[in-house]
């Protein structure tokens, strides 16, 4: 199993979902695309793809001028029928890919916040296993709507579509379900001074929300990357 990984951003790591493909013996090709790493032509080389987030928006093709290429090789990966995770702007980015319309701002989350499944997610494989309603951690001002052929998974009082599927195993998720309490720790010390400009609070309440919200959110988050892996 070889999965390509792009990387759009420092200090995105892949938390639960690393663990979900080392259980796996997945085989990682790591591509730092905001860095100038080359993406590969097409999907020919691998069997699935994971975007992962990032602080720019999905529209932002002056900055990030591997956006255009990364839609093509998506939509690439689901026309060979290969599995595609996209998490927060990488959800985003496969929701574009798709021909859902981004919208900029207007939908702020940080921390744990609960999100609901939908009917439809009852019968996905992906997340049939979950709760119909968990705590996951946040971190977006953006959303999008969904592209005309793809189900609605999950969604919240902030942003409608916090999940959702198109054809067999392509997977957007607004939610970062790959961050589990360590990760979600190594963020909150690296990013401090953005967080702190925004949410001067946090720090003082990380514990209390890790505690409160951890657990659960924990065991959802590595079931959902457990659940996807198996789509490979």
């Amino acid at each position: 199993m070889r999965v390509l990984v792009v990387q759009n951003f420092d200090n995105t790591g892949l938390g639960q979902v690393g663990a979900a493909l080392a259980e796996a013996g997945a085989d990682l090709d790591v591509r730092l695309a905001y860095k100038g790493d080359a993406l590969p032509r097409d999907a020919t080389g691998h069997d699935a793809v994971v975007v992962l987030g990032g602080g720019q928006n999905a529209l932002d093709d002056e900055d990030y001028p591997y956006f255009p290429a990364l839609l093509e090789l998506t939509r690439d990966f689901a026309g060979k029928d290969r599995a595609v995770l996209g998490i927060c702007l990488g959800g985003q980015l496969v929701a574009r890919a798709f021909g859902g319309e981004n919208r900029i701002g207007g939908a702020n989350e940080f921390g744990w916040r609960g999100v609901s499944l939908t009917p439809d997610a009852k019968a996905d494989p992906v997340l049939s296993a979950l709760p119909e309603t968990f705590p996951i951690f946040q971190w977006h001002d953006d959303t999008f709507e969904l592209p005309d052929d793809a189900v609605r998974l999950a969604g919240n009082d902030v942003a409608e579509n916090q999940a959702f599927r198109v054809g067999r195993a392509v997977y957007g998720f607004q939610f970062h379900f790959e961050a589990d309490r360590p990760l979600v720790k190594n963020w909150s010390s690296s990013f401090a001074p953005t967080i702190a400009a925004r949410h001067p609070d946090w720090a003082g309440e990380l514990e209390d929300e890790m505690a409160r919200n951890g657990p659960d959110a924990d065991a959802a988050g590595l079931a959902i990357a457990r659940a996807w892996v198996a789509t490979i």
